[in-house]
């Protein structure tokens, strides 16, 4: 993906805000106080921020492989791990998964060796993030890979907060500092998606069809809309 030069970028905000100076109409006020959808987007297409999530999980799709587990489903195991998965594992704190287990307390996980580990937008619904990050990587086997994902800028998922509770946003320094706490783990990279088109767009409930390809190809650390981290168990010294 080819990122807009600064220049362009500022062309661009300048030529907003002489927009909504000159405009009558006033481009603020034709913003709604609703969203337009109250589910991600789910009900209009693929949610914004899946493009970000799919995109970090294609550039690491090599980890991808032998033994994998992964939250929930194994949607993101089968599209980018294929052939070189040779067992896919689901895991959840208590409903039908292959692992029921519990990433803050260790409970049903003493007998899970991984080589990946795939976490997707997971952390802000777990208040003890330290320790399910600390359980999660002591899934993998030396050389294994954790691969996580989470949110920064986001609306209140109203379904995981009925049942669960949310309560976490990120950013990478706030993810980075949550990683290095670990002695036996060593990021490989961390990277940030989002501008503020996208991050207004997530917010609104807008799909991803209903933006531009163009409008994903900025990414702009202010506004951080989803943080990925490759991370790599290594040997405890």
């Amino acid at each position: 993906m080819i990122q807009k030069s600064g220049w362009r970028r500022l062309s661009e905000a300048k030529a907003w805000c002489k927009r909504l100076i000159t405009d009558k109409s006033g481009l603020i006020e034709t913003l709604p106080d609703k969203p337009l959808s109250s589910d991600f987007g789910l009900d209009r297409g693929v949610p914004v921020d899946r493009f970000y999530i799919e995109h970090f999980l294609s550039s690491h799709a090599a980890l991808i492989r032998g033994a994998t587990l992964e939250v929930s489903e194994n949607r993101y195991t089968k599209k980018f791990g294929g052939d070189r998965v040779s067992k896919a594992l689901t895991l959840h704190v208590k409903n039908n998964a292959d692992v029921i287990g519990n990433l803050v307390t260790g409970e049903g996980l003493s007998d899970i060796h991984v080589d990946c580990f795939i976490m997707t937008q997971t952390l802000p619904f777990i208040y003890e993030s330290g320790k399910a990050l600390k359980n999660a990587i002591s899934l993998l086997n030396p050389g294994g890979f954790l691969l996580l994902t989470v949110p920064g800028i986001t609306p209140i998922s109203r379904f995981d907060m009925a049942n669960w509770g949310q309560y976490w946003s990120f950013t990478d320094r706030s993810l980075r500092r949550l990683i290095e706490e670990i002695k036996d783990a060593k990021i490989v990279d961390l990277r940030t998606y989002g501008n503020v088109k996208t991050s207004m767009a997530f917010l609104l409930g807008a799909a991803q069809h209903e933006l531009k390809p163009g409008d994903f190809e900025v990414f702009d650390p202010a506004y951080q809309l989803v943080i990925g981290a490759a991370v790599q168990r290594v040997a405890s010294n």
